[in-house]
């Protein structure tokens, strides 16, 4: 019966595949393709260069012709925008000048927004290049009416879009009678290009006009293309053009004070600490394509904290990465495979918490370290004009120790984190008039062994080989890639790496993986193959698969959540670019998936339908609903048998008021329920965001969710000389909510606040032991305690199973409730381009509360009456440009 249902859904999704491709033909057909616009710039030779102010009277600027004729792109494609959009461009052998005027017969109805650099507030006007010319890559520098800088590295033709580039470039802006005008001055060494006589670069402008929230392009885009860099036009005229290497460093210097509540007794908090450290990063250009960037000593004390969360499955939670060294150029290094969030390499395993711990009985008071200090690290980056990009970097991080006072008053100290080194190198090349590309990544981590942390691996390596492929004008590809790593160390560490969550091998019932206690090596395979229909017309879908084996281990420098999975996925979406009198866009989709684990157990199944309106007035909607008659997991009862869940169904809704209102907000809810209501969702989001001024916007998020559930995993126990597995009903809801203020004095002075209170609360009841893990029947499935049977006392649950008066086994009782609140206050200063001031204030309390209290007891107690932690923070950044 399983074979058949994987059959026919081959099957099913085959037939769609190919009715979908004539439906495609047949409605998109008669639209062709715009033909490509080309610009042809001048050197200003001998002439002065434009004076960078706004106001478009430099002689340099009557060498070359205006281009314009915009086309609107969003959201009546095709058509004339309503205010007209024009440039010109020169440049010499350092720079590259830009001259815009974007009409508007209103301009005192041009709204002028301040926000903090790449803020994209109001009216504005961008510029992509692709100075590669390689339809893949690009460099996007966006100007707004107010004077906001904003610029962004593009990749995957557009798929992505990395603002932690912060290039050095200059710019003024001017509004006037006939609407507002921008000059930009783009000093060459910030951009990437070959050393050919004579260059042709792609070019794309867009103009957003705000009061319409309308978007016109230079050179017109077909809705639904395949891409974004393959379909830009052309600059021309770039005669001797030199490339230019770049050569910059940043020291910076840093004071920092920590206060936190004084604990008696503790040498190790004493009330406050008190550093001064300092660093320094470059950025070298080794040759006009690749790039070496370097970071001795990092500090990222202006990066806002991590949200508040609580994982009840167990599984690791993933936060993104936020410090700028790692986020920048990140896609580079990137390497996802099977979907989801697994990838080779996860930039926070560099600098992570220690692993270790002290388990001295007679250790009294304890200094743990938070993070593990990041010694070095470089990368080496960037795009050869033959079509390869190179990503190469390498990370230090230093041993850490644990400083410990003994009952005795004996200092000690022991190694929670060894020395470990980091690397990563990733490859891709384009061929195929780069229709097509392959890739190659390797990442190795080696530790500095000691006994005290013979529990983490020694070495780790993983390597990868991925390709895509684009047909028929870039509308239909073929992708997939394979992963295969190899982890080595102690007995103890490989046996604790089988027995994890992501492996869980002493699963009882488990025929194809079993714990092996001499082995000291793993080694896995993953990866994914995926064929689908990504541009053009009004259709989307593909078909694919994933695998990770049951070896498969990434964790050391990855993000692998689960091994042991195959997964199976169709996707279906028609898109409605076409403005109606009642929308703007809309799309619709189907979805659906299936799962199972490598012993052939066919775990899961779901369908889910969803879509999405933006309505005339911009106001918006986002909806679905999904049915999953299917549920079993490995996972859940942690080294137990298989798991049956009831089949569940859930539906969602959001919707949104228009964005670029001075006060808009977004509400919406999710909703699920499992049969013999074995478990449910409730969940409500709402967010404001207001904008008293053009200066400052303020934003409100706010979260609750409730997620009872009647068999939720609470221990193992032994009873008669046979394993228990103990769940109970939890009864556990949150409350966060996030706010955000953003004072912008000018675009290079800026104030943020983020704070951020999260609350979580889980009480237990209803105890029960697992019966039959796969049963069809809740009521079969496991089996409540009567009263007679479990008491409590002390915090403790005793278990009279067989009711004789002795208890056959005890558990503690789970209850509980964890508070966290988080601020960070950022004074921003960019005195000189590429070079800061940052004045930090960041506070946080964390603990646990008594989870029969209300929210508002629990605020009270564990927020506004505890002292809280401050860290005050002066950094100070130099940036030299050689």
């Amino acid at each position: 019966m399983r074979h058949r249902l994987s059959l026919l859904l081959l099957v099913f999704c085959g037939i769609t595949f190919s009715s979908f491709s004539q439906t495609e033909e047949n409605t998109s057909g008669n639209q062709a393709k715009p033909d490509k616009k080309s610009y042809t710039t001048k050197s200003i030779g001998q002439t002065t260069a434009p004076k960078i102010d706004g106001i478009l009277d430099d002689a340099s600027w009557e060498i070359v012709d205006w281009t314009g004729d915009y086309v609107e792109n969003q959201p009546d494609n095709g058509t004339a925008p309503t205010e007209q959009t024009r440039f010109k461009i020169v440049y010499d052998e350092h720079n590259l000048y830009i001259a815009v005027r974007c009409f508007d017969a209103e301009p005192d109805k041009i709204v002028r927004r301040l926000s903090r650099r790449d803020g994209f507030e109001g009216d504005w006007v961008e510029f992509n290049i692709d100075s590669y010319n390689d339809d893949r890559t690009g460099f996007s520098f966006t100007i707004t009416a107010a004077g906001v800088k904003g610029d962004e590295f593009i990749s995957n033709n557009g798929n992505n879009w990395d603002p932690s580039w912060n290039p050095i470039w200059y710019v003024k802006t001017q509004v006037d009678a006939e609407g507002w005008t921008a000059e930009m001055r783009i000093p060459l060494s910030q951009l990437r290009f070959g050393n050919e006589e004579e260059q042709i670069w792609g070019l794309q402008s867009t103009r957003r006009y705000f009061r319409n929230e309308e978007r016109s392009l230079w050179q017109p885009v077909l809705p639904n293309s395949p891409g974004w860099v393959s379909e830009f036009g052309e600059l021309r005229g770039l005669i001797g053009l030199k490339p230019q290497k770049q050569l910059e460093i940043q020291p910076y210097m840093l004071t920092k004070l920590d206060t936190y509540p004084e604990e008696n007794g503790n040498p190790f908090r004493d009330g406050s600490d008190g550093t001064i450290t300092g660093g320094v990063d470059a950025k070298i250009g080794i040759t006009n394509d690749l790039t070496l960037d370097l970071t001795i000593n990092p500090d990222f004390g202006q990066v806002d904290a991590d949200p508040g969360a609580i994982s009840l499955d167990g599984f690791e939670i993933f936060f993104q990465e936020r410090r700028p060294f790692f986020v920048e150029n990140k896609n580079i290094f990137d390497y996802p495979f099977a979907g989801d969030q697994d990838n080779l390499f996860f930039s926070r395993r560099i600098g992570r918490s220690p692993q270790g711990w002290v388990s001295d009985p007679n250790v009294v008071f304890v200094d743990q370290p938070i993070n593990s200090t990041i010694l070095g690290a470089a990368k080496f980056s960037g795009k050869t004009k033959n079509g390869w990009s190179l990503g190469v970097l390498e990370s230090v991080t230093a041993k850490e120790f644990a400083k410990t006072i003994d009952s005795n008053n004996e200092k000690d100290k022991t190694l929670v984190e060894p020395l470990t080194n980091y690397f990563v190198g990733r490859a891709q090349k384009d061929f195929n008039e780069r229709n097509s590309w392959i890739g190659g990544i390797f990442t190795a981590t080696h530790r500095n062994m000691d006994p005290n942390v013979s529990f983490l691996h020694s070495h780790a390596y993983s390597g990868g080989f991925d390709f895509k492929h684009h047909w028929k004008e870039r509308k239909y590809y073929i992708e997939g890639d394979m992963v295969l790593s190899t982890v080595r160390g102690s007995a103890e560490a490989i046996e604790g790496t089988q027995k994890s969550l992501t492996h869980l091998f002493q699963r009882v019932d488990a025929d194809h993986v079993d714990v092996d206690p001499t082995k000291t090596s793993l080694t896995g395979t993953g990866g994914q193959f995926e064929i689908g229909k990504g541009g053009g017309g009004d259709w989307r879908y593909n078909i694919g698969g994933t695998w990770r084996s049951p070896e498969l281990e990434l964790n050391d420098i990855g993000f692998l959540r689960q091994a042991d999975l195959i997964r199976q996925y169709s996707n279906i979406r028609r898109l409605f670019n076409k403005p109606t009198s009642w929308y703007r866009q809309a799309n619709i989709g189907l979805n659906q998936y299936s799962t199972y684990d490598f012993e052939g157990n066919y775990n899961r199944i779901q369908y889910e339908l969803n879509g999405y309106i933006n309505y005339k007035n911009n106001w918006w909607s986002d909806f679905g609903a999904a049915h999953k008659p299917r549920i079993y997991s490995n996972t859940v009862l942690r080294g137990g048998p298989r798991w049956k869940w009831n089949d569940e169904n859930y539906w969602f809704l959001f919707s949104g008021t228009d964005q670029r209102k001075k006060l808009s907000m977004t509400a919406g809810t999710v909703q699920s329920r499992a049969s013999q209501n074995n478990f449910s969702l409730d969940r409500y989001e709402i967010s404001f965001r207001y904008q008293p001024i053009n200066a400052m916007s303020i934003s409100l998020y706010t979260n609750y969710e409730e997620n009872p559930n009647k068999t939720q995993y609470v221990t193992q126990a032994s009873y008669n000389g046979m394993p228990r597995y103990i769940t109970g009903e939890i009864d556990n809801d949150s409350w966060s909510a996030t706010l955000r203020v953003n004072y912008t004095i000018n675009p290079n002075l800026t104030i943020q606040y983020y704070g951020q209170p999260f609350i979580f609360r889980a009480n237990y009841s209803n105890f029960n032991y697992v019966n039959d893990p796969i049963a069809d029947d809740l009521n079969d499935r496991v089996t409540w305690y009567d009263n007679d049977q479990i008491s409590l006392s002390e915090g403790v649950y005793s278990v009279d199973e067989d009711r004789d008066g002795a208890v056959d086994y005890s558990f503690g009782k789970p209850d509980f409730a964890f508070v966290q609140f988080r601020s960070n206050l950022v004074v921003r200063w960019e005195y000189i381009p590429g070079s800061e001031i940052f004045f930090v204030w960041s506070q946080g309390v964390t603990g646990l509360g008594n989870p029969e209290d209300k929210f508002s007891a629990l605020a009270d107690k564990q927020i506004f009456g505890q002292q809280p932690q401050n860290t005050f923070l002066i950094k100070a950044t130099y940036r030299f440009v050689l």
